[in-house]
C-alpha cells in the first residue's frame, strides 16, 4: 500500500508520537546495549533500563503534547470565530516565535471579523429601516415567483400584512405584469390598496447564491399630472400667443371693412380697401393653417426605419443642400451609424439652416464635421454668429426668435435624435462667439 494511503489511517497525534519515539530510538537502543553489555548487576541494569525507557517515552509524550495542544487551542479559536464568537483570544508564552505570530494573526482576524460584523449589522439595520420607511413599494420574488420580502409601502399597496403576503405567487398578488414586462416601465394599474399610474423597475439580484427578482413600484400619478399640467399650460400659452397674433389683425381689419361697407355712399376707393383687407385676412388664415399643420407634423412623427449609414456621407449630403453659404467640412473617421436617412437628413438640414441664419448677417462662416466618442458618433455644426442669448426655451414647441419661423425645427430635430437613441444639444462656443450644435447617435 502506498505510504500516503497508509499514513492517512494514522491520526496526526499518533504520527507525532511515532516520530518522537523513532527520533530517540537509536540513542536509546545504544544506551541499553551499552548498559546490558557492561557487566553491571542485574538490579542496576533493570533500574537504568526502566529509567531510560520511561524517560524516552515520557519525553516523547511531552513533545506530542507540546505540538498538539497549541493546534487544539487554535482549532478552538477558529471554531469560535466560525460560530460568531469574537470575544475569545489566544495567548502564547513567547509572542515573538512562530506560534506567537500565528496566535497574533488569529486574534487580529477575530478583531477584523468583529468590526466587519458590526458594520454589516449596522448596514443591514439601516437598509431595513430605509426599506421599511420609504414610500416606495419593494418586493422580492424567488425563482418560483413566490414573494420573499415586502416593505410597509408594499403592504399598503396590496392592502394586506406581511404574514399573508409572504409565500404567495406573483399571479395571486396580481403582480405578474411587473415580472413579465420590461425592466423599466410605466403602467396604469389598480392594486387592492390604490389605483393610479406606476413606475416599475425590476432588477435581478442574488441571495445565498439563489436568483431573486427585486421589483420596485413607485406612484408617479402626481408627478405625471404635474408634468401634464405644465405641458398643457405651455401649449395653451403658445397656442394663445399665436392665435392672438393672427386673430387680432383679422378682427381689426374685419371691423374696418364693416365700417367702410356701412357708409352711404361708399367711398371712391372702397373696393381697393376691401381687397387689401381681404388679402391680409387670407394671409393670416394661411399662417394659422401652417401653424396647425406644423403642430400635427410634430405630434405624428413616424418611427425611424433604421439602416446602416456612413456618417460622413450624411453630413456631405446635407451640406450640399445649404446653398446660401459655403460650409467648411472637417472630415472625421470612417464610421457607420444606424438611422433613418430621411429623418437624419432633416435634422442636419435644420441645424445647418440655423447656423447659416446666425452667421450670414455678420459675414461669418459655418463649419461641420464628425468624430467618434466611445460608443457614440458626434456630428457637430458650429457658426460664427452672435451666439445664444438664452437656452431655456430652445426646445419649447413653437418658440422662435426668427421672423417667420415656425418654432418646431429644433423640437422636431430633438425628437428624431431621441427616437434614434441619441441626443441633440446646442451651446455657445467657449473660445469664440457663435454656437455649436452636437448631434450624438449610437455608433
Amino acid at each position: 500500500m502506498p505510504r500516503t494511503e497508509k499514513g492517512s489511517r494514522i491520526g496526526y497525534e499518533s504520527r507525532i508520537m511515532l516520530l518522537a519515539v523513532l527520533a530517540a530510538l537509536p540513542a536509546t537502543a545504544c544506551a541499553l546495549a551499552l548498559l546490558w553489555s557492561g557487566g553491571y548487576q542485574a538490579r542496576t541494569e533493570w533500574t537504568l533500563t526502566v529509567a531510560i525507557v520511561g524517560g524516552w517515552l515520557g519525553f516523547a509524550a511531552a513533545l506530542r503534547e507540546r505540538v498538539v495542544f497549541p493546534l487544539q487551542t487554535m482549532a478552538n479559536l477558529l471554531g469560535a470565530l466560525r460560530e460568531g464568537d469574537f470575544s475569545i483570544r489566544g495567548r502564547s508564552p513567547r509572542p515573538d516565535d512562530a506560534l506567537g505570530e500565528v496566535m497574533r494573526e488569529i486574534n487580529t482576524l477575530g478583531v477584523t471579523l468583529r468590526e466587519q460584523r458590526l458594520g454589516a449589522m449596522e448596514a443591514t439595520t439601516l437598509l431595513r429601516t430605509v426599506m421599511r420607511e420609504i414610500d416606495v413599494a419593494i418586493f422580492t420574488f424567488d425563482e418560483h415567483r413566490r414573494l420573499r420580502l415586502v416593505n410597509r409601502a408594499g403592504e399598503r399597496l396590496l392592502d394586506a400584512p406581511t404574514e399573508r403576503l409572504l409565500g404567495a405567487t406573483a399571479a395571486e398578488l396580481q403582480l405578474e405584469q411587473c415580472l413579465d414586462g420590461p425592466p423599466q416601465a410605466t403602467l396604469q394599474a389598480a392594486f387592492p390598496g390604490r389605483a393610479g399610474r406606476w413606475g416599475v423597475r425590476r432588477t435581478r439580484i442574488r441571495e445565498h447564491g439563489l436568483p431573486l427578482d427585486l421589483v420596485v413600484i413607485s406612484d408617479i400619478t402626481e408627478a405625471m399630472r404635474e408634468q401634464e399640467l405644465q405641458a398643457w399650460q405651455r401649449l395653451v400659452r403658445v397656442l394663445g400667443h399665436e392665435l392672438n397674433n393672427s386673430l387680432a389683425p383679422i378682427k381689426s381689419i374685419a371691423g374696418s371693412l364693416e365700417s367702410i361697407l356701412a357708409r352711404d355712399p361708399l367711398p371712391a376707393d372702397w373696393l381697393e380697401d376691401v381687397t387689401r383687407g381681404l388679402s391680409v385676412i387670407h394671409s393670416r388664415s394661411d399662417s394659422l393653417t401652417r401653424f396647425v399643420g406644423a403642430y400635427a407634423r410634430l405630434a405624428k412623427l413616424p418611427r425611424p426605419q433604421l439602416q446602416p449609414l456612413v456618417a460622413g456621407d450624411c453630413v456631405l449630403r446635407a451640406v450640399r443642400l445649404e446653398t446660401r453659404i459655403a460650409v467648411q467640412v472637417q472630415p472625421g473617421p470612417e464610421v457607420v451609424i444606424h438611422g433613418d436617412p430621411d429623418q437624419l437628413e432633416q435634422v442636419l438640414i435644420n441645424i445647418l439652416r440655423n447656423a447659416a441664419d446666425a452667421a450670414l448677417p455678420g459675414g461669418g462662416g459655418v463649419r461641420a464635421g464628425w468624430r467618434k466618442e466611445g460608443g457614440m458618433v458626434e456630428i457637430w455644426v458650429e457658426d460664427d454668429g452672435p451666439g445664444l442669448a438664452g437656452t431655456a426655451n430652445l426646445f419649447v414647441p413653437f418658440f422662435t426668435t426668427k421672423p417667420g419661423g415656425s418654432g418646431i425645427g429644433l423640437v422636431l430635430s430633438r425628437q428624431i435624435a431621441e427616437a434614434h437613441g441619441g441626443e441633440l444639444a446646442l451651446e455657445n462656443r467657449e473660445s469664440a462667439s457663435g454656437c455649436v450644435a452636437r448631434l450624438k447617435l449610437p455608433g
